[in-house]
């Protein structure tokens, strides 16, 4: 019958999930393979709270949602609380949800039968079914597309999927872990991401510290990088200078721990820390210029303006989002005329399009 959904345990392993069994031991970890814990979570108070949070964390299935910039080490995090619960001795399984064309995405996740396209000669298990046992890290979970965002709450509400092409609805026993650089929240309000899918991956939620919030774990973190890709590239760890050291807690590092590594393994290629000092050093005094002409020129009254921008703009999105985006009933519910709403929307950046099932649906 067309449209009918069979839920089936299947009992005897077809080729297909003989092969996701073989692939889900290569997706193991070992634990020494992750950084000491002293270098992961540094004295940082904040790191030390994770820590401790993982604690908790670990004797659990719930999913967990690990918020914080690019570079942080949310993915480090992901793999060190997999190990550290029940499932460590199964699979370990990550996607970026941001990197993999949304066209591919949902047979990576899901998989598919055979003909279930033009080039399906065979069959393929997903990414859900080779963490079968284990941990699903989802990355960048604020990328996935909306109609993928409602299969997951699916597998999250009671563990089933269903694969392309195929009418058994099938069950997946993973622990979900998400990771996003973006605020989910702000999403939900923009009409971008599921609200109810928020509210199941956020059960447990970690925010990862930025490297300028975590200074005095830098002189550490650089010992490890420079041991770790010393022996990588077969060389021998210079040392780094006092000097040298306070110019790197001194840098804001936006790119995090990722722009630490890097700027380690430079100074290893280049072997030269009075060099890669000296540019530093440059760089230091360009952005402490940049911010003093920044404060100049911005004097209260335009520092004033920009929070007023701010508050506006989350009062007008929330009224949006209560009245489902309709601009009429909105400029009613805010005491103000249609045009003046429109003009409020402008000023504060808000979009004048809702993110709905199908990309952007004009509203009224």
């Amino acid at each position: 019958m067309a449209g009918y959904v069979q839920r089936v345990n299947v009992n005897h392993p077809t080729p297909v999930e003989i092969m996701s069994t073989e692939l889900s031991s290569s997706f193991q970890i070992n634990p020494a393979d992750l950084p000491d814990e002293a270098v992961i979570f540094g004295s940082t108070s904040s790191m030390l709270e994770i820590r401790r949070r993982i604690d908790h964390l670990s004797g659990s299935d719930l999913p967990v949602l690990i918020e914080g910039e690019s570079g942080t080490g949310k993915e480090v995090i992901a793999r060190f609380l997999h190990t550290r619960s029940t499932r460590r001795d199964s699979p370990f399984v990550k996607v970026n949800c941001a990197a993999v064309p949304a066209s591919l995405l949902e047979s990576e996740l899901f998989g598919y039968e055979k003909g279930s396209f033009p080039n399906a000669q065979e069959g393929r298990a997903g990414l859900v079914e080779i963490a079968s046992g284990g941990t699903l890290f989802l990355d960048e979970i604020g990328g996935l597309p909306w109609d993928l965002q409602g299969k997951l709450l699916c597998l999250l509400q009671d563990g089933s999927y269903i694969r392309i092409g195929e009418t058994v609805e099938r069950m997946g026993q993973v622990r979900i872990i998400c990771a996003t650089n973006v605020n989910l929240e702000e999403e939900v309000v923009a009409g971008a991401f599921r609200s109810d899918l928020f509210h199941h991956i956020d059960v447990a939620s970690l925010h990862m510290p930025t490297l300028r919030d975590r200074r005095k774990d830098i002189a550490q973190l650089c010992e490890y990088f420079l041991q770790k890709l010393g022996q990588q590239f077969g060389r021998i760890a210079p040392r780094l200078s006092p000097s040298t050291l306070r110019l790197l807690e001194q840098w804001h590092w936006p790119g995090n721990l990722r722009e630490l590594e890097n700027w380690v393994a430079r100074a290893i290629i280049l072997g030269n820390d009075e060099a890669l000092g000296a540019e530093l050093r440059h760089q230091v005094t360009l952005s402490s210029a940049f911010v003093s002409r920044q404060l100049r020129m911005s004097p209260l009254k335009e520092v004033s303006r920009r929070a007023t921008l701010a508050v506006t703009r989350a009062v007008v999105l929330k009224a949006l989002q209560a009245n489902h985006w309709n601009r009429r009933k909105t400029a009613e519910e805010l005491n103000m005329s249609y045009r003046s709403l429109l003009y409020k929307l402008r000023e504060a950046g808000v979009p004048q399009r809702r993110r709905g099932h199908n990309g952007f649906r004009p509203q009224s």
